[in-house]
């Protein structure tokens, strides 16, 4: 049995006529971002999306169907207080859209939904990626292993600091996921600029970006990475972000935290001890990642 993707007219008319699509994940809004301010920034994304002359595609399940394209009311739907959305990453697709189930997606289970639906283009915050201490814990995010089978482009501003940075460039690279640097040589950290670890490529615009993922897929079916760091004036200041970091991580071993409860452990304590400063910040760069997924998007079209 094949579960068909329920797809918003805008765009299936939008990939029926060659237009460029760029495809927004739920589990942002759902679960990365307070009630209230969750759907204006969900607002905020399509808008940037349709200002830079692209479709937006917001992915979620809602009641066992997989809708790509939300109506104004779905999307309220996702940002509301009392949404109860499970947070779905590709192996909870299976499950949610079997017994019927309403879940946001994450980027492995959006990744893979966009390529299903023909959209080539994802904009997103952060990566997931390899977790420290995996070799014993064996926690490595299902974002790396999706995108080593999906042809999507994913643009991100890089992976939390809290993750093994050198480890996951690693294993983008053994599944021949390129990364590439937008108009930098360093990989990002999500928060801040720079991680201190190089990226193997740069690109300084959209139409090389493009060119480069034009040219990828015609080697390969894996996907590409394009890390473009926070905006300068978004950064956070690098001993708050460090003091905050130490502090999560204490909070994680003390509560005896594992697996996938670590990121929003650590997420929570970011937004509550710094005051909403982290949350200013993941608004600015995942609203600055879906300007330049549009630019790319354009551009290969």
């Amino acid at each position: 049995m094949t579960t068909p993707l329920t797809l918003h007219e805008e765009v299936a008319s939008a990939l029926r006529d060659g237009h460029p699509v760029v495809a927004l994940e739920s589990t942002i809004l759902s679960h990365g971002l307070p009630p209230g301010r969750n759907l204006d920034v969900a607002h905020r994304l399509e808008r940037v999306v349709r200002d830079g002359g692209a479709v937006p595609a917001t992915i979620a399940v809602l009641d066992g169907r997989v809708v790509v394209g939300l109506s104004p009311a779905e999307l309220e739907r996702v940002c509301a207080p009392d949404a109860g959305l499970d947070k779905l990453s590709l192996r909870d697709l299976g499950p949610a859209v079997g017994l019927g189930r309403s879940g946001a997606t994450t980027v492995a289970s959006t990744s893979a939904l966009a390529a299903a639906a023909g959209i080539g283009m994802f904009a997103t915050g952060g990566l997931g990626g390899v977790h420290v201490g995996a070799a014993q814990s064996w926690d490595v995010s299902a974002d790396l292993g999706v995108l080593a089978k999906v042809p999507t482009v994913v643009v991100c501003s890089g992976v939390k600091s809290v993750l093994d940075i050198p480890a996951t460039l690693e294993v983008l690279e053994t599944n021949s996921v390129p990364v590439l640097g937008y108009r930098t040589d360093d990989f990002p950290a999500f928060y801040l600029r720079s991680s201190g670890h190089a990226v193997g490529w740069r690109v300084d615009d959209p139409k090389q970006a493009a060119a480069v993922v034009a040219a990828h897929r015609a080697f390969a079916d894996s996907g590409v990475l394009l890390a473009n760091p926070i905006p300068e004036a978004s950064e956070m200041d690098k001993e708050l972000h460090d003091r905050l970091l130490a502090e999560g991580l204490a909070l994680v071993a003390e509560r005896g935290v594992h697996g996938a409860d670590v990121t929003p452990v650590l997420l929570e304590h970011f937004h509550t001890a710094s005051g909403g400063v982290s949350i200013d910040a993941n608004e600015a760069l995942v609203l600055n990642n879906a300007k330049l997924a549009t630019e790319v998007a354009v551009a290969l079209a």
